[in-house]
């Protein structure tokens, strides 16, 4: 697998991106449009895209969050690349790429319906917090943090 740091101007990037989004209006039904508000991709500037024989199977991106934060946003991992590890190394990646940036820890928010997504993110040494910023009251969310060494 080869991986490629990218930013939010990527085709590669936008065309998952655009297959995430298409997943997560079915998995989050009437809830879609709220997240959806949150997950604009215009401006990042840390995109990762891996790719597997040439092809693009996964991205993900991290932004700051605070001065010592960065957030992980628009992990994805297409169907032919699911079941090979590609997510643990997009975040894996993520999490370098946070440790160059000066930062301390990745947070996050995903899904309480997107069961692989939550199982990553524990398997990875993620531990649930408290729900962030516009996600505090939101039941089907869920956060996590991971401090970085």
């Amino acid at each position: 697998m080869e991986i490629l740091r990218t930013d939010s101007e990527n085709p590669d990037f936008q065309k998952l991106v655009s297959q995430l989004d298409a997943e997560l209006a079915v998995i989050d039904g009437d809830d879609h449009d709220f997240y959806h508000q949150y997950n604009g991709i215009t401006m990042i500037k840390h995109a990762v895209v891996i790719f597997h024989n040439g092809q693009p199977i996964g991205c993900g991106a991290i932004k700051e969050y605070d001065a010592e934060s960065m957030e992980v946003k628009r992990m994805y991992v297409s169907p032919e690349g699911r079941s090979k590890g590609t997510g643990t190394i997009i975040l894996k990646e993520l999490e370098t790429w946070t440790l160059e940036l000066g930062y301390r820890k990745c947070i996050l928010e995903t899904g309480k319906r997107q069961q692989d997504a939550v199982t990553l993110y524990t398997k990875n040494g993620y531990e649930l917090i408290p729900n962030y910023g516009q996600y505090a009251e939101v039941e089907n969310s869920v956060c996590f943090e991971k401090y970085l060494f």
